[in-house]
């Protein structure tokens, strides 16, 4: 047998990957499906239509139901619980659970519970005792009940440089995500009313087709999570405040956007998403191209395909 099994465990299946360890107490039911070198702790319990792939560790006290599908190199952390059903009742089968995916890379803390018919996006992180009753972005982390994303993986933040006065020339900073710019223009005081402006190619690099605004975001809220394939955008949050986190398949940075002379440029082929909006916050977006639904990338795993071609 290329798998081991603790002589205290029952496992039914026979699709075992090489390399897998199931260890004392755990059941493994006749039809479930369980990839090479994962790691099922004791008193682990997997129902007949599960999934998981290759390198996954599921620790001590996880119960994993019909339709939940684990991808690559997820962690599942101790006593977290998965759900199949919004209404169970008991003795009332329903025709079909609803499906729970949990992309690769993502980990899942201890004492998590996760609703039916959710995903958890790849490299995505649920800290421990949340309640996820929403889908899960890629690399998000969420936290509390109901979760709330509260960060990025691997999103180190990007400081706030001090506002210029009238007499500085504009400051424009390069990022580490591949074409992102930072520009911090002037702010003019005045008893009658503040002012700041930037200019065209200057500060915005590009003549702009479109703008919109986006505005009264629920906190807690993201807006975004795309890429596009040709436009460019340039945003500034003229009231109020909101964090945009930018990547480019290998780097990700979050930029605050919190006073009204501080704009992003992001180019083609970023993904971007909008959040910690303050209440109040109003962003205003510049685009290079008019509005096309087919310049959009909305699925991260299509984008990160993309980049790498």
């Amino acid at each position: 047998m290329r798998y081991f099994v603790h002589p205290n465990a029952l496992c039914e299946s026979t699709h075992i990957g090489a390399g897998t360890r199931i260890w004392a107490f755990a059941h493994v039911l006749p039809q479930a499906r369980i990839g090479s070198e994962c790691n099922v702790c004791d008193h682990v319990f997997v129902e007949n239509d599960v999934v998981i792939g290759d390198r996954v560790t599921i620790k001590s006290g996880v119960q994993i139901w019909d339709g939940v599908r684990l991808e690559d190199d997820v962690f599942v952390g101790p006593n977290a619980t998965f759900t199949n059903d919004h209404f169970p009742r008991s003795r009332q089968r329903p025709a079909a659970f609803m499906p729970t995916l949990v992309c690769q890379h993502a980990s899942i803390g201890a004492n998590a519970t996760i609703l039916p018919g959710l995903t958890i996006g790849r490299d995505a992180m649920v800290g421990a005792g949340s309640v996820v009753t929403r889908s899960v972005p890629p690399a998000a982390i969420v936290a509390g009940n109901p979760a709330c994303i509260v960060g990025y993986v691997d999103s180190k933040a990007m400081g706030s440089s001090a506002a210029l006065s009238p007499t500085d020339s504009p400051a424009i900073e390069a990022t580490r995500v591949a074409g992102v710019v930072v520009h911090d223009l002037p702010m003019v005081h005045d008893l009658r009313g503040n002012l700041t402006a930037g200019e065209v190619p200057a500060d915005v690099p590009f003549s702009p087709k479109r703008y919109f605004l986006v505005l009264d975001v629920p906190t807690g809220e993201t807006r975004g999570s795309h890429a596009h394939r040709e436009c460019a955008q340039f945003l500034v949050c003229v009231n109020g405040s909101c964090a945009v986190v930018v990547d480019d398949g290998k780097n990700r940075l979050e930029v605050a956007l919190d006073r009204p002379s501080r704009g992003l440029y992001i180019p083609p082929m970023v993904w971007a998403t909008q959040y910690k909006y303050t209440r109040d916050a109003v962003l205003l977006v510049l685009a290079s191209h008019p509005y096309d639904a087919r310049d959009y990338i909305r699925d991260y795993d299509e984008f990160l395909a993309t980049v790498g071609r």
